[in-house]
């Protein structure tokens, strides 16, 4: 601790302030009572003190005893007053409006910072709004599927008419083909039928059977006449 002692103040610590002889004021407190001052010059309520005051004043000295007057003719006291209480009140009006255009100045500065993030954000969020757009521009949505379908059905229908069109020509102009006989069989020997066929070859059985189917011929040529 001697040691740290004997070498001096260190570098990172602030140095301690010694004692100054001057006064010293703060610039805050300087401020809100020139703003408070300058705040009660500008209201109405002083008009109408002052007002008041300077009426008592010339009517006292005017009106008054003699041996009480302390301001004759001329009221040069009041022009005293007047001019001392202007001197004082230009200061502080014009420290309340420094301090009114430092306040402007920084809300100035605030509102601009405020402004360039604003005007930031909006240039990204146009930025991804463009690139979602380029981005859906590349999508597939369902009423362009919908319609690729549509149209892809359209043209398998109209392939299918154009290929049943033809087929339903050739079905119109074809025309039968002829059958051709059966050939006959080789083991089959053709006989030769006879020119005659009569009755006369015939055994007797079969003669009968010849009359009787005559004779059943006979009844419905009648019935058809």
């Amino acid at each position: 601790m001697a040691r740290e002692s004997s070498r001096g103040p260190r570098l990172d610590q602030p140095l301690e302030r010694g004692i100054s002889l001057r006064p010293t004021v703060s610039e805050e407190a300087v401020g809100r009572l020139s703003e408070r001052i300058a705040r009660f010059l500008g209201s109405w309520r002083f008009i109408g003190y002052m007002t008041a005051f300077i009426i008592a004043w010339v009517t006292w000295n005017t009106f008054g005893p003699s041996s009480l007057r302390f301001d004759q003719w001329q009221f040069i006291g009041l022009t005293l007053l007047l001019s001392l209480q202007a001197s004082y009140a230009a200061p502080l009006i014009l420290l309340a409006q420094n301090r009114q255009a430092d306040r402007d100045r920084v809300q100035y500065q605030d509102d601009r910072a405020r402004t360039d993030r604003l005007i930031a954000d909006t240039e990204y969020l146009m930025r991804e709004i463009a690139s979602l757009r380029v981005a859906l521009g590349e999508v597939a949505t369902r009423d362009y599927i919908r319609s690729e379908l549509r149209d892809l059905l359209d043209d398998l229908d109209e392939r299918e008419n154009r290929q049943q069109r033809p087929s339903k020509k050739q079905k119109k102009g074809r025309t039968p083909e002829p059958v051709a006989p059966p050939e006959p069989a080789d083991d089959v020997i053709p006989t030769e039928p006879s020119a005659d066929v009569g009755t006369d070859n015939l055994p007797d059985p079969a003669v009968e059977a010849f009359d009787a189917s005559d004779d059943a011929v006979e009844p419905e040529a009648s019935a058809t006449d």
